[in-house]
């Protein structure tokens, strides 16, 4: 089992910033690839962001590349969502997973445990 705490979310005005962070416990958090997904009301998850278990491969939606910067410290355990200019279709909840294989994983399907989730809010 692993287990997924996001953190950082809140109210910010469209352009500014904001960073989330995941932090993992339970098995060992460097054998996981990790992503981020965001789901707004009456919509379906989608993905954000991808970074693989060493951090050395990294993948964006395409509404994000640019904008959005996913980071992890594996002595923390921990992923780092960071987002920039965020425009108020960014707001959602937020959520991170972890994937225990070895392929890029858009797809929520293929990820093996899921967080609670933490609520971004932008205001234009």
């Amino acid at each position: 089992q692993v287990q997924l705490v996001e953190s950082g979310g809140g109210l910010v005005q469209a352009g500014g910033s904001l960073r989330l962070s995941c932090a993992a416990s339970g098995r060992t958090f460097s054998n996981y690839a990790m992503g981020w997904f965001r789901q707004a009301p009456g919509k379906e998850r989608d993905f954000v962001a991808y970074i693989s278990w060493s951090g050395g491969s990294t993948y964006y939606a395409d509404s994000v590349r640019g904008r959005f910067i996913i980071s992890r410290d594996n002595a923390k355990n921990t992923v780092y969502l960071e987002m920039n200019n965020l425009k108020p279709e960014d707001t959602a909840v937020y959520y991170c997973a972890a994937d225990y294989g070895m392929a890029i994983s858009t797809t929520a399907r293929a990820y093996d445990y899921w967080g609670q989730g933490t609520q971004v809010t932008v205001s234009s």
